[in-house]
C-alpha cells in the first residue's frame, strides 16, 4: 500500500514536470524571437545563442575576467553567436556592466551581440541564506535559480562559469541542450573530506564540528552523499575546462568517483529515475582540460620594475576564503619581528588591501578587518581600497614591491599573475595554483616565494626587502617574463577554442 502510494505520487510529480517542461519549450520560441528583435539582429536563422550562467557577473573578480574575456573573444571571432549572461545583479543595467568591465578589466564588449537576463532568486545561492548545510542549500538554490533562467530563455549551448554543477541536470532535462563548464574551484573535494576525517578545523569545517567525533561522522556521511551527486552533476557536461593543475586533479578525481552502495540505493528506490534520465556513463567526460585564465598583462608588463615603494599589496575580493585576516596577522608579525619597519620612516612598510565588495556580507568583513587592524595596532600602516577602478589598481601595482596572496588552496590565483606581470614579487600561500602553476622557477631560478604561516610570510617579506638591487631586479624580471609568456590573453583564447565548444552549437 505504502509503496503503491509512493509510486503514484512519483508518477504524478513526473507528469506535472513533463507538462511544465513542454510548456516552457513552447514559450521559448517566442522568447528567442523577442530577444533577437530587441538586439536588432538580422538573419536570425543563422544566429546561435550561448548562455553563460554567472549570477555574480558584476563582482569584478578573476572569475569575472574569464567570463568577459571569453565573451569578448566570441564577439570578435564568432559574429553569429549571441552571448546571453544569466545574472543576479538586479541593481544594475547592461550599460553599467559594460562600463564597469571596461573600467575594471579594460575589456571592450559590444552591446549588439550581448544580452543580460536578470534573475530574481540569487539570494538562494548566498551563503548567508544557508547557515547550516550550506553546500546543500546553495546547490539546491542554484537548481531553482537556473530553472528561473530557463523560463526566460533556453539557449543553444549552456556554459556555467561560476561552478554551479547542480544546474547541469536541470538544464539538460529542461532544455535538452548541451552543457559546458569552466570550473574555477570544485564545490567539494577530497581535501575537504580529509579535513573532516582528521577533524581539522578550518573555513569549511568549524571548530564545533571538528571537536565532536559524532558530528564529524555525521558530516562525513553528508559529504559522501554530496560528493556522489556532485560527481553525477559534473558528468552531465559535454566539456569541462579548469583553470589550474590543482583544479584539474580534483575535478578528474570527482569525474571518476564511484560509490557502489549509493548506486545500489538508486536502483532499489524511485531514485532510479535519476539514472534513467541521465546520460550514459560512457558518454560522460573523464577528464578536464586546463585553460589558464585570461590575464591581460600588456599594461602591467609596461610598468617600471625599479623605483618600487615599500608596499605589500593584496588584490582580492573580500570573501572569507581569501583570508585577509591572515594578511593582517602576517604583517603584524613582520613589524613584531623587525620593528625597524614600523612608523613612517624611510624603511617603514605599508600594507594595502585592494578588493571588491559584492554585498553586505563583504562590507561587514571589511569593517571586521579594520577592527582587527586596530586590535593589532597596525592601522596606521594599513590601507583599504574597496571597489577600485582599473586605473587605481594599475597605480598600486606600479608602486608595490610585494604582491601578497594568503588563500589556502587557491584554485588559480589570477591576482598572483598580475603581481608578477606588473613587477611585484609574489609571496603566496604554498598550495593550489600559486604553488603548482604560477610561482614556479624559470630556468631554475625563483620567481617569488611561498609561505604557510604568519611567521613564514613575515620572513618572506623581510627577504624581499633585503634583496640586493641586482637580485631584486633579476627576480622581478623573471617573474614578469614567466607571467607574460604563460598566462596571456592569447593563450586563454587558444585554450577556450580548443575546448571544442563550437561543435555543440
Amino acid at each position: 500500500m505504502f509503496l503503491g502510494l509512493v509510486l503514484f505520487l512519483c508518477c504524478l510529480g513526473l507528469g506535472q514536470a513533463i507538462s511544465q517542461i513542454v510548456s516552457l519549450r513552447r514559450r521559448n520560441v517566442k522568447h528567442r524571437e523577442r530577444l533577437l528583435i530587441d538586439l536588432g539582429v538580422k538573419d536570425a536563422g543563422v544566429k546561435k545563442i550561448v548562455g553563460f550562467f554567472h549570477p555574480y557577473c558584476n563582482a569584478g573578480g578573476g572569475g569575472e575576467r574569464v567570463l568577459w574575456a571569453a565573451i569578448c573573444a566570441m564577439q570578435r571571432n564568432d559574429p553569429n553567436v549571441i552571448s546571453v549572461v544569466y545574472s543576479g545583479d538586479t541593481d544594475t543595467t547592461k550599460e553599467k556592466i559594460i562600463e564597469k568591465v571596461k573600467a575594471r578589466f579594460d575589456i571592450e564588449l559590444s552591446p549588439t551581440t550581448l544580452h543580460f537576463i536578470f534573475l530574481q532568486s540569487r539570494h538562494l545561492v548566498e551563503d548567508s541564506a544557508w547557515p547550516r548545510f550550506t553546500l546543500l542549500g546553495q546547490s539546491l538554490g542554484s537548481m531553482y535559480l537556473v530553472w528561473e533562467a530557463m523560463t526566460y530563455l533556453v539557449p543553444d549551448l549552456f556554459i556555467d562559469t561560476m561552478g554551479y554543477a547542480f544546474t547541469f541536470p536541470v538544464v539538460s532535462l529542461v532544455g535538452n541542450i548541451p552543457v559546458g563548464a569552466y570550473v574555477h574551484y570544485p564545490t567539494i573535494s577530497t581535501t575537504m573530506l580529509s579535513r573532516v576525517k582528521s577533524r581539522t578545523a578550518g573555513h569549511t569545517n568549524s571548530a564545533s564540528i571538528s571537536s565532536s567525533p559524532i558530528l564529524s561522522r555525521g558530516k562525513l556521511l553528508y559529504y559522501r552523499i554530496f560528493m556522489y551527486y556532485y560527481a553525477h552533476s559534473l558528468r552531465q557536461a559535454r566539456f569541462i575546462m579548469v583553470n589550474s593543475s590543482w583544479t584539474k586533479g580534483h575535478i578528474d578525481s570527482i569525474l571518476q568517483h564511484k560509490d557502489p552502495l549509493l548506486d545500489a540505493v538508486h536502483l532499489l528506490t524511485p531514485l532510479v529515475l535519476l539514472a534513467i534520465l541521465s546520460r550514459r556513463r560512457s558518454e560522460c567526460p573523464t577528464s578536464a582540460r586546463i585553460v589558464y585564465p585570461s590575464c591581460d598583462t600588456r599594461q602591467m608588463a609596461a610598468l617600471p620594475l625599479s623605483g618600487r615603494e615599500r608596499v605589500i599589496l593584496s588584490i582580492a575580493q573580500f570573501r572569507p576564503e581569501k583570508d585577509h585576516a591572515a594578511q593582517l596577522r602576517s604583517f603584524h608579525k613582520l613589524l613584531e619581528l623587525y620593528p625597524e619597519y614600523r612608523g613612517q620612516g624611510l624603511v617603514s612598510v605599508k600594507l594595502v588591501l585592494v578588493g571588491g565588495s559584492r554585498n553586505t556580507g563583504d562590507a561587514t568583513r571589511v569593517e571586521n578587518l579594520r577592527t582587527l587592524a586596530r586590535e593589532l595596532a597596525i592601522q596606521d600602516q594599513v590601507e583599504f581600497v574597496v571597489n577600485a577602478s582599473f586605473p587605481q589598481i594599475l597605480d598600486w601595482l606600479s608602486r608595490a614591491s610585494i604582491g601578497l596572496s594568503t588563500m589556502v588552496d587557491e584554485h588559480f590565483g589570477i591576482n598572483v599573475v598580475e603581481f608578477m606581470a606588473a613587477g611585484a614579487i609574489p609571496v603566496a600561500h604554498a598550495s593550489g595554483g600559486p604553488l603548482l602553476d604560477i610561482v614556479v622557477p624559470l630556468n631554475g631560478e625563483p620567481t617569488g616565494y611561498h609561505a604557510t604561516s604568519p611567521e613564514t610570510f613575515a620572513e618572506a617579506f623581510h627577504t624581499v626587502f633585503k634583496l640586493s638591487p641586482d637580485s631584486d631586479l633579476a627576480m622581478r624580471t623573471r617573474a614578469r617574463t614567466w607571467a607574460v609568456q604563460k598566462f596571456s590573453a592569447e593563450e586563454f583564447e587558444k585554450g577556450w577554442d580548443e575546448s571544442g565548444w563550437r561543435k555543440w552549437l
